[in-house]
C-alpha cells in the first residue's frame, strides 16, 4: 500500500466525524518527504473551529494510522 493510499484510508475514518458536523476534508497532495496536505470542505471549511479540527482530529488521525507522515498541512 502506497502511503498516499495509507493516508486516505486514516482519512475514510476522520470523515464521518466531520460529516456529522456538515464537512468533509480533501486529500490534495501527499509527498515523498511524508508532507500531507488536506482541504476542509463543506462547514469544515469556514468554521471557526477549524483549525482545531484539523491539528486535533486530521491530524492526529494521519500521524497514528501513518507514522511516516511528518506534517500535515491545510492548503
Amino acid at each position: 500500500m502506497s502511503l498516499k493510499e495509507k493516508v486516505e484510508a486514516a482519512l475514510e475514518n476522520v470523515r464521518p466525524h466531520l460529516a456529522a458536523d456538515g464537512g468533509n476534508v480533501e486529500l490534495i497532495d501527499v509527498t515523498e518527504d511524508g508532507t500531507v496536505k488536506v482541504r476542509l470542505t463543506g462547514a469544515c471549511g469556514s468554521c471557526p473551529m477549524a483549525t482545531m479540527t484539523l491539528q486535533y482530529g486530521v491530524t492526529n488521525a494521519i500521524k497514528s494510522a501513518v507514522p511516516e507522515v511528518k506534517e500535515v498541512l491545510a492548503v
